[in-house]
C-alpha cells in the first residue's frame, strides 16, 4: 500500500461536474494497493496518517497533527500510484492491485480513519474519472509505504 500525502489548505474532487467531496484543509491522500495489501498494512499506514506531525505548533515547528489543526481528509483512490516506467515511457500497473480486491481496501481503510481516529473522510467515486483540485500548504508532501521497499 502507498500513500502520497499531501498537506492541502482546500481540496475539491469532482466526478462527470459533480462535487463528490470537498475540505477546507487537512490532506489530499492519493492511495494505491498491491493484491498482497491486508487488513494491518491498512491499519499502519492509517495510524501513519491520523499521527503525522506536520502541523505548525504555536512556536511555528512540524509537530501538530491533522486532528489537533481540525483537518479533514480528502481520500482518492490512485492504482497509477504503482505505476513503474523503469522498462520504457509507458506505465506498467502489474503491481497495482484490479478493483475487486482495491475497492474493499480502500472502503475499509477510509472507515478505519473515520471510526478509529474520528477523523472526517471525503473522497471522490472509486474507479471514475476525477478532477482533483487542491492548493498544497507549504508545499508539504509525503509518500508512505506500507511495506519498506529495498534499493
Amino acid at each position: 500500500m502507498r500513500i502520497i500525502v499531501q498537506k492541502a489548505i482546500n481540496a475539491t474532487v469532482t466526478v462527470a461536474n459533480e462535487i463528490t467531496g470537498h475540505i477546507d484543509q487537512g490532506y489530499v491522500l492519493l492511495i494505491g494497493f498491491t493484491p498482497k495489501d491486508t487488513l494491518p498494512d491498512l491499519e499502519y499506514l492509517a495510524h501513519k496518517v491520523a499521527n503525522l506531525r506536520i502541523y505548525p505548533d504555536a512556536t511555528g515547528k512540524m509537530n501538530d497533527t491533522i486532528k489537533t489543526a481540525k483537518g479533514a481528509i480528502l481520500s482518492i483512490s490512485q492504482f497509477t500510484v504503482y505505476g513503474d516506467v523503469s522498462d520504457g515511457n509507458r506505465p506498467s500497473f502489474t503491481q497495482a492491485a484490479n478493483k475487486d480486491i482495491a475497492e474493499p481496501l480502500f472502503e475499509c481503510f477510509n472507515d478505519i480513519l473515520r471510526k478509529k481516529y474520528g477523523l472526517t473522510v471525503e473522497t471522490g467515486k472509486f474507479g471514475a474519472h476525477m478532477g482533483v483540485n487542491f492548493t498544497n500548504d507549504g508545499p508539504v508532501t509525503l509518500i508512505l509505504e506500507s511495506k519498506k521497499t529495498t534499493s
